[in-house]
């Protein structure tokens, strides 16, 4: 350093250029490491996609807005019918008397008309799909409900009873499962000898589920469950639920998401019509029970329905099941009650 310094003043004495900076460090040419990489990976060909020829009138097809009809079919604004004859989209629905919906289609299915005596009753139930928060709604269920009547489905059910005694399972045997037994069965499940998926309902005893937990990630949804009676002391009882029993489903319509439906039979035309009624009776009540904690309906319409005809004829359904929530219910009567007590105070 003190050279330099002796230099740099010479030089100024001598009149000799001064060389303000220098470079004691070495000059790094190269690149960071990846960065050339990383340039290579940015200039990737972007590969155009040929498309086809498309119609005039299939172009933009995700982006249009179609407008959705409201499925909850509401007329209550309209005239009720005066007369036996009449337009039938110009006034209210007819409601019917079970007995006389059911009636009229045995009527139609006489063997002077359709010659179907024996068709299947459906019943086409729709449902306000909203659940407790009015933002969100009710997924999808399926369920099996126990008739106290039961008929042809022509549908065989698959049943396998998981019990410790060899009393219980003959009494599920003869109640109609196909098989039953107990810890020889949970072996044969675990090494292969027998296939769950060959049935479709799995029953149990209580007594062994502390074994049958084993078998819990090879069964999935169909593992006993106390909530749906496949688990239970009443073996007998509950081989008869499922397999002379309704099933149903509730699907959510895509497009309105408030909008559900549950499309089933509940016996034949000539079956009794008492019989046809309870049948009927334990399916609403079953619905019922899946009612989300809300005010206002959860089933809306019920229609009776026979193929081959068209024809379907409304009925109540609030004859067996409540219209609204007990909750909601109570609130309305003391609100009522509130009020009458007002008005008589005022007067």
């Amino acid at each position: 350093m003190l050279s330099l310094r002796i230099f740099i003043k010479n030089s100024v004495k001598a009149n000799i250029p001064v060389v303000t900076a220098f470079h004691t460090s070495s000059v790094e040419w190269a690149a960071r490491k990846g960065t050339r990489e990383k340039a290579k990976k940015k200039k990737v060909k972007v590969e155009v996609k040929k498309v086809g020829f498309i119609p005039h009138n299939q172009r933009n097809k995700d982006k249009l807005v179609t407008s959705v009809i409201n499925k909850h079919y509401d007329d209550s604004w309209k005239q009720t019918p005066f007369d036996d004859v009449y337009v039938g989209r110009y006034y209210k629905w007819k409601v019917y008397p079970f007995r006389e919906a059911v009636e009229c289609h045995r009527e139609t299915h006489h063997r002077t008309m359709y010659n179907v005596p024996n068709a299947s009753l459906n019943v086409h139930i729709e449902l306000n799909m909203v659940a407790e928060k009015k933002t969100r709604h009710i997924e999808n269920f399926y369920r099996t409900v126990k008739i106290d009547h039961s008929f042809d489905q022509g549908v065989d059910r698959q049943i396998i009873v998981f019990t410790k005694t060899k009393e219980s399972a003959k009494e599920a045997m003869a109640a109609g499962a196909s098989l039953a037994g107990g810890s020889e069965l949970i072996k044969d499940v675990q090494n292969g000898e027998l296939q769950l998926s060959d049935y479709q309902y799995v029953l149990a005893h209580p007594e062994i589920l502390p074994e049958l937990v084993t078998l819990r990630g090879l069964m999935k949804k169909k593992f006993p469950n106390p909530k749906n009676g496949s688990l239970g002391v009443d073996i007998p009882s509950m081989v008869q639920h499922f397999k002379n029993g309704i099933e149903y489903s509730a699907i959510r319509d895509e497009n309105q998401l408030d909008f559900g439906l549950i499309t089933t039979s509940i016996g034949t035309l000539n079956m009794d019509i008492e019989h046809l009624e309870k049948n009927l009776i334990c399916l609403l009540k079953d619905i019922d029970s899946v009612r989300p904690k809300r005010d206002g309906r959860f089933i809306t319409r019920v229609l009776l329905k026979s193929p081959p005809s068209t024809e379907q004829f409304k009925i109540d359904p609030f004859l067996y099941v409540s219209e609204i929530a007990e909750k909601f219910a109570a609130k309305e009567d003391t609100e009522a009650e509130e009020k009458d007590e007002e008005a008589q105070a005022v007067q």
